[in-house]
C-alpha cells in the first residue's frame, strides 16, 4: 500500500498540495487528474523517489519494483527490440549472469541462472517484445531498426512499450495515449485491464480512464481529493457536490439550457441508424456531464460562419499519396454544410493523408478536388504547435490575423475571446516561449475558431489538452453549425461531435455503418484468415514435349529440395526428442524430494540440463520454421 500522511509538496515557491492524506491499495488502478501545472508529474516523481516531501510522510513497500514511462529517449543506437528488452532489468541481469557463469565454467552459477531465467519467463522475452511492438502499431521489421531512426512520437511509443515489458509492482504512466491512434489506444486499454499490479495513470482521455481505473485522485485547491469509481463516477459525485453550492446554480441552469438545445436540434435529424441513435444518447447524457464542469475556466463558442450553397468540398476518384507511392485510391467524398465525419482506421492507413488532401496541402496524384463557394477551412494538424511564433503573445497572434481584415476587432474583444481559453491577465501579453504544450494547443485552437471556418479539419486536436478543455471543445463542437472532419483517439470527443464514420483501410475510404462500439468490437476480433481466391481459368492444352519438359523440371525441383526435406525430418525427430527429454526433466523437478539436501548436486545438474535442452529445442524449432517456409514457397 502507498500512504501519504499530512503531505506537502512544493516546486519552487509554489505549493502543489499541503496537509494531504492519501491511500492507494495494492489492487487499485488510479486515474490521476488535475489542471496543467497542478502537480501530477511532480507526484509521479515523488512516487519514483526522484523528489522528497517538503513536509509529512510517504510510506510504500521498499521491495516494490517501479516501472514508469520515460519522456526522454536514451540509447538511440540500439535496435528497437534491444531497447525494449533493456526495460526488463532483471532479464538483462540474468543474461549477464549466464554469460559470466559460462565464461568461468561455473556450473552451479549456470544452473541458478537458468532456473531464474525460466522463473521470469525469459525464454519468451523476445516474443513478448514483438507482441508489444505489434500492439502499439509498429510494423514487422521495426524491431531491427535503430531507435534513432524513429520520429519523436514513435520513440515515445517505444518508451511506453519499455515500461510495459518491465517487471513491476507499481506502474506509472504519464499521458500514454498522447501519441497513439485509436487502434493502439484500444489495444493498450485491454493490456492495462489485465495488468496485475498497482497502476497510477495520468490521462485526459475520459473513456480510457473509465475502462481502466477504479479510483480517481484529483489535485485541486492544493489538496489530493480521492473519489471511488471510474471517471464517470467522479463526474457524478462532483456534480452533486457542486449542485449544493448556490453560487453555481445560475451557471448550471444556463449550461443545462444549452445542452437541451443541442439535443433538440439533433433529435429530429436522427435516423434509425445505430450511429445516429448513439449520438442522440450521448447528447442527452451531456446534461449530467456538464454539471460536473460548471466551474471550468474555459468558455468559448464558434461564431456563425458563411454557410455557402451546395457542397463545401469534394474529392472525386482521387488518388492520394506522394510521388511514386499512392496511399489511397478511388476516394470519393462530398462534404455538405453541417456534415460531421469521424475518420477511423489503423495507424498509417492514410487518415492524415486524406485530411492533408482535403486542405490542398497535399496535391492529388489523380482525380479531382472541387471547392464550393465561400469555403473557409480551419485546419488543426498534429504539428500545429510548431507553427506558433514563440516570441509573440496570444494577443499579438490574434492582432496579426485581424490586420488582414477590413474591419479589425478591438483589443478588448480579442482579450475577452482569449479569456474563454483561460488566457487572462498577464498571460494575454506573455510570449509563448514559456507556455506549456497544453497552453500552446489551446492557442492554436483559438486562432482557428477566431477565423470563423465553415469547414473544420481536426487531426488529433486533443493532444496536450486536459479534461476540462476537452469537455469545452466537445460542447463547442456540438454548437458548431459548419462541417467537421475529425481524427481523434478520444472516444468521448468522437461520440459527442460526429454523426457519421468513414473507415480508412487497405488503400480505400468507405462509409462505416456502425458506431464506436461496433468499431471497438471489430478491433477486438482476431483478423479472419484470408481464404484463397480461386479464379476460373481457361483450360490449358499442353503438347507432349511441354509435358515432358514440365515433368523434368518438377523432378529437378524435387531433387533440389530433397536435402531440405531430409533436414526437416531430422529436425522434427530432434524436436520430439527434446520435448520428451524436457517432459522427463520437469517431472523429476516437480517431485518434492528433488529439493532435499541429499539431491542438491543432482538438482543442479538437472537444472543445467533443463536449460541446455530448452535452448536446443528453441534452436531446432527456429531452424525447422525457416526450412518449412522455403518448402511451402516451393
Amino acid at each position: 500500500m502507498i500512504e501519504l500522511r499530512e503531505a506537502e509538496l512544493r516546486r519552487g515557491a509554489k505549493v502543489l498540495f499541503s496537509g494531504s492524506s492519501l491511500r492507494i491499495h495494492a489492487d487499485h488502478k488510479v486515474g490521476l487528474i488535475g489542471a496543467n501545472g497542478s502537480g501530477k508529474s511532480s507526484l509521479f516523481k515523488l512516487l519514483c523517489r526522484q523528489l522528497t516531501l517538503d513536509a509529512g510522510e510517504l510510506a510504500m513497500p521498499a521491495s516494490w519494483r517501479i516501472a514508469h514511462m520515460a519522456q526522454e529517449v536514451i540509447g538511440v543506437e540500439r535496435s528497437a527490440l534491444d531497447y525494449l528488452l533493456d526495460g526488463d532489468s532483471e532479464l538483462r541481469a540474468v543474461e549477464a549472469q549466464l554469460a559470466a557463469a559460462e565464461a568461468a565454467g561455473d556450473h552451479d552459477g549456470l544452473a541458478l541462472a537458468y532456473q531464474r531465467l525460466d522463473e521470469i519467463d525469459g525464454y519468451t522475452a523476445s516474443n513478448r517484445a514483438e507482441q508489444l511492438l505489434d500492439g502499439l502499431g509498429f510494423v514487422p521489421g521495426d524491431g531491427g531498426r535503430l531507435v534513432g531512426d524513429f520520429s519523436g512520437g514513435w520513440q515515445i511509443r517505444l518508451n511506453l512499450a519499455r515500461a510495459l515489458i518491465a517487471r513491476s509492482d507499481l506502474l506509472l504512466l504519464d499521458e500514454p495515449t498522447n501519441h497513439l491512434d485509436l487502434d493502439a489506444t484500444l489495444w493498450l486499454e485491454r493490456w492495462l485491464q489485465r495488468y496485475p499490479g498497482t497502476l497510477v495513470i495520468i490521462s485526459h482521455d475520459r473513456d480510457f480512464l473509465d475502462a481502466i481505473v477504479n479510483r480517481v485522485v484529483k489535485i485541486e485547491g492544493g489538496e489530493l481529493v480521492s473519489y471511488s469509481g471510474n471517471y464517470s463516477a467522479y463526474e457524478r459525485i462532483r456534480a452533486e457536490r457542486l449542485a449544493l453550492q448556490a453560487a453555481m446554480a445560475e451557471k448550471q441552469r444556463q449550461r443545462r439550457s444549452e445542452v437541451e438545445e443541442f439535443v433538440a436540434r439533433f433529435r429530429y435529424k436522427a435516423s434509425k441508424a445505430r450511429q445516429a441513435q448513439s449520438r442522440l444518447k450521448e447528447l442527452a447524457r451531456m446534461d449530467e456531464i456538464a454539471a460536473a464542469h460548471v466551474d471550468s475556466p474555459f468558455s468559448f463558442r464558434f461564431a456563425d460562419s458563411p454557410a455557402g450553397s451546395g457542397a463545401l468540398l469534394g474529392l472525386s476518384l482521387a488518388e492520394l499519396g506522394y510521388p511514386g507511392r499512392a496511399v489511397l485510391r478511388g476516394v470519393n467524398i462530398e462534404l455538405l454544410p453541417g456534415a460531421r465525419v469521424g475518420l477511423l482506421g489503423p495507424n498509417g492507413a492514410g487518415k492524415s493523408t486524406l485530411i492533408k488532401a482535403l486542405t490542398a496541402e497535399l496535391p492529388l496524384l489523380a482525380g479531382e478536388r472541387v471547392e464550393g463557394q465561400r469555403l473557409r477551412v480551419g485546419y488543426f494538424a498534429q504539428q500545429q504547435l510548431e507553427a506558433l511564433d514563440l516570441r509573440a503573445s496570444p494577443l499579438l497572434h490574434l492582432q496579426r490575423i485581424e490586420r488582414a481584415t477590413q474591419r479589425p476587432a478591438s483589443d478588448q474583444k480579442m482579450r475577452d475571446f482569449l479569456g474563454g481559453f483561460d488566457f487572462r491577465g498577464d498571460a494575454v501579453d506573455a510570449a509563448m516561449a514559456d507556455f506549456s504544450g497544453g497552453e500552446k494547443a489551446r492557442l492554436a485552437l483559438a486562432l482557428i475558431i477566431w477565423q470563423r471556418p465553415n469547414l473544420l479539419l481536426l487531426d488529433e486536436p486533443t493532444n496536450h489538452l486536459d479534461i476540462e478543455m476537452r469537455q469545452a471543445l466537445a460542447e463547442a463542437l456540438n454548437a458548431y453549425q459548419g462541417a467537421l472532419v475529425l481524427i481523434s483517439h478520444d472516444r468521448h470527443l468522437l461520440r459527442n461531435s460526429v454523426d457519421d464514420f468513414y473507415l480508412v483501410h487497405d488503400g480505400v475510404v468507405e462509409p462505416f455503418g456502425g458506431d464506436l462500439v461496433d468499431y471497438q468490437n471489430r478491433m477486438a476480433q482476431p483478423p479472419p484468415s484470408a481464404a484463397p481466391v480461386v479464379e476460373a481459368a481457361a483450360p490449358v492444352v499442353e503438347s507432349s514435349a511441354e509435358r515432358k519438359a514440365n515433368r523434368q523440371a518438377a523432378a529437378n525441383r524435387r531433387s533440389e529440395l530433397a536435402p531440405l526435406r531430409k533436414q526437416a525430418q531430422a529436425l522434427e525427430r530432434e524436436i520430439a526428442a527434446a520435448e520428451k527429454k524436457l517432459a522427463a526433466l520437469e517431472q523429476w523437478l516437480g517431485q518434492p524430494q528433488a529439493y532435499e539436501d541429499d539431491h542438491k548436486a543432482e538438482l543442479r545438474a538437472k537444472l543445467v540440463e533443463q536449460g541446455e535442452c530448452q535452448m536446443r529445442l528453441n534452436d531446432a524449432e527456429e531452424a525447422w520454421l525457416k526450412i518449412a517456409a522455403i518448402l511451402e514457397e516451393s
